[in-house]
Order: C-alpha cells, then structure tokens, then sequence
C-alpha cells in the first residue's frame, strides 16, 4: 500500500503515467469482475477454470507494478493453465433475447454509433492536444459512450454495462491477452538478441552490397516474423536490428522510407497469422462465424500482393 500511495504522490511520475495506471486498475476490476460473476454462474459448465483465469489477470492489471516480477511469473503461469487445460468457457447468464435486441435496435437505431466513435475521436484529441497517453484518451471516450448509451435509454445502467462487458469478454475469451503477451515477447527477443543471431544466419544469403536482396529477404522477414509473433511492432524491432540497418540501411537506403514500408510490409503477416488474434481471431468469435479461419482466408490473396507491391515501391523508391 505505501509504493502504492508513494507512485501516485511522487513528482517523478507523470500525469499522463499515473492516469495510464488508473486506467490498468480498472481494466484489471472488470476482469476481476467478469471472474466473480462466472464463478456464480451455473449456466457455465467451465466457470471454475473461467473465474480462476478472469480473477488472476485481473489481479495482475490492479497491482502488477508493485508486487515482486517473481510473483507476477507465477500468477502468470497459474493463469495460462485453465486456457492450456480447456477449462475457460461462458455460460448463458444474462445474455439478452433476439426480441429485446431487437427492441433495442428500434429505440435507438443508428444512434449507437455515436457512441463507438466517441472512443476514436477522444483518443485522438488525447493524442493530438495534451501529453497525456491515447489510450488514456480512449478510456475517457468509453466513459463519454456510457454516457451517451445512457441518454438514449434508461435501461442503460452501470450494472448493464459490467454485464456486456463481462458477456464480451467471455466470447473472446484467453485471446483477448495474446496482443499483450505477444507486444512483450517483441522487447524479450530484442534483449536476448535475437536480431544479432538472424543477421548472422542471413549473411551468408545476402551478397554484399546488394541493397536489393537486402530489401527482399527485409520485407519478406518482417512478414513471415509478424506471423510467428503475431505484432509487427514487436518483429520490427528485432528485424531492424539482424537485417534492415545491417544489409539496407547501412548501404544507403532512405531509413524513412524503408523503415515505414517494412512496417507495413509487417502488417502484411498481420493479415495471414491467427497469432494476430485481435484481427483475425477475435472477429470470428465475436460474429460466430463457422470457419475459424475465415477472416484469413479471405486476406491472404490482398496480402501476398501489397507485400510485392511494397517490395516494388521500397526498391523503386528507397534506393533512388
């Protein structure tokens, strides 16, 4: 309780930094929440596997920063066991019918995207107008869409809300962590120096001096490492490092350009991984859809073409 007291006390931490934890602490309440209430519901065959998931993860965004990084491994290791085990599921509680959707939809009609977009616009004007973190802009929209729902039925009550919460979360289920995890295995790669080990197993691919391949085998690796990690962001990193400045940069490539591109040309794996579980896996959950790789499939022919298309523009452009 004192580190506690002492982070949001202290001068050193920023404004935006002791917002950015209040904003952990209350995602870590809603899935603590989501976890209480799984545990008492019946419906769901699983709810002993779910609640122990919800409620450790919750436990790990409310106090993370201050217990022992020991501690956290751990908790993070008991967490991951009941996705492993199969044993994290939802129940049928509190799920609404088609007529009162429907009820819903005629009360409110096209209203309700008013609110969704007051999510990007206060991120933005976040982003763009203070020094305070996006993702702070973010939550701050949640709340100004709360409050919107709320104006446009009464039936739009807090406890609402921690339900379809609690209901979003339970159809994404453990996949809605894989971003998080995936983010910090970019930075763990990085300092284990994975880059330094691919940029000597792709010297003796690469001729010397030849920017070109240089470019290829870089935008191609972003590519096939965004499919392995999953985030782009993180495979940037380490692929920059083992061949981008090696093989690229250092024989004169514009660094703006190629570096932005090979991000893009990341993104391009994005589009063909199920580790981007966000973008490909979660849509699938969320509308039921029968395929599990449907989202994929349909991406993949648009991806192998920008990442030649990149390619083409980064050789056309970069070298120039």
């Amino acid at each position: 309780m004192t580190e506690f007291l002492q982070f949001f006390q202290s001068a050193d931490v920023t404004l935006s930094d002791k917002l950015l934890e209040v904003v952990y602490i209350l995602i870590g309440l809603v899935a603590f929440y989501a976890g209480v209430r799984n545990a008492l519901d019946r419906t769901n065959e699983r709810r002993v596997g779910t609640a122990l998931f919800w409620c450790i993860l919750g436990v790990l965004f409310i106090v993370g920063r201050w217990i022992p990084s020991t501690a956290a491994g751990v908790l993070v290791v008991l967490m991951v066991i009941p996705p492993i085990l199969k044993q994290v599921g939802k129940g049928a509680e509190g799920a609404p019918t088609q007529e009162e959707m429907q009820a819903n939809y005629d009360a409110i009609g096209m209203k309700i995207f008013i609110p969704a977009l007051s999510l990007g616009v206060m991120a933005l004007v976040f982003a763009l107008f203070t020094k305070i973190s996006s993702l702070v802009g973010l939550t701050f929209g949640v709340v100004v869409g709360g409050l919107l729902l709320m104006a446009f039925s009464r039936r739009n009550t807090p406890r609402v809300f921690l339900d379809d919460t609690r209901r979003m979360l339970d159809t994404v289920g453990p996949l809605s962590m894989l971003p998080v995890l995936l983010a910090a295995l970019g930075s763990i790669f990085t300092a284990a120096g994975v880059g330094e080990v691919i940029s000597g197993l792709v010297s003796g691919v690469i001729p010397e001096g030849n920017a070109t391949v240089g470019i290829i085998v870089y935008a191609v690796g972003m590519a096939v490492f965004t499919m392995v990690m999953g985030n782009a962001y993180g495979a940037i990193t380490v692929l920059t490092v083992g061949i981008g400045a090696p093989f690229v940069l250092s024989l004169g490539a514009d660094p703006a350009l190629v570096g932005s591109v090979a991000l893009t040309c990341g993104f391009c794996g994005t589009l063909m991984t199920p580790m981007a579980a966000n973008f490909n896996i979660v849509p699938v959950a969320i509308l039921e859809m029968k395929d599990s790789y449907g989202v994929i499939k349909k991406q993949v022919p648009i991806a192998l073409f920008m990442l030649v298309a990149q390619i083409v523009y980064m050789i056309v452009f970069g070298l120039s």
